[in-house]
């Protein structure tokens, strides 16, 4: 299964944000840039996700679920840009700051450290596990 993150300005849509809309989930919309939206497009439903905070955070604080194939994204009627739906499945028993990332040899080669303005990546099974492991939360 692949896996990916989803990193979102909490001060805009945040984890609690994500968590009050329940089981119907929200449009990952506003995506503007060509490789996370063919991510996007890679995606299948049922996929896993982390949700990840930027800004002052740096966190990466629950996980989430694909509920939708990529469609095209309500906020524009440009159809180039396209997005997945998303739910909240559980938050982190630890969140995970970056620095703690940076810091784990295993977590060397994530996207996440080497391109940190990507809104949309990839994760690998090894990264999954790993992350998971240091938020002592259920992969």
């Amino acid at each position: 299964m692949p896996y990916w993150l989803f990193k979102s300005e909490p001060s805009t849509w945040g984890w609690d944000d994500q968590l009050a809309k329940g089981d119907v989930g929200e449009e990952w919309d506003g995506v503007r840039n060509y490789q996370a939206r063919n991510f996007m497009r890679d995606m299948t439903v049922g996929d896993l996700g982390f949700f990840y905070h930027s800004q002052k955070e740096r966190a990466v604080v629950g996980i989430v679920e694909v509920i939708t194939a990529a469609h095209l994204d309500s906020t524009t009627n440009d159809e180039r840009w396209e997005c997945v739906d998303i739910k909240a499945v559980r938050p982190f028993k630890k969140t995970v700051t970056l620095d703690q990332i940076k810091a784990d040899e295993r977590l060397a080669g994530m996207i996440l450290v080497r391109n940190s303005r990507l809104s949309v990546q990839p994760v690998t099974s090894d990264e999954w596990q790993a992350i998971c492991a240091l938020g002592n939360t259920k992969p």
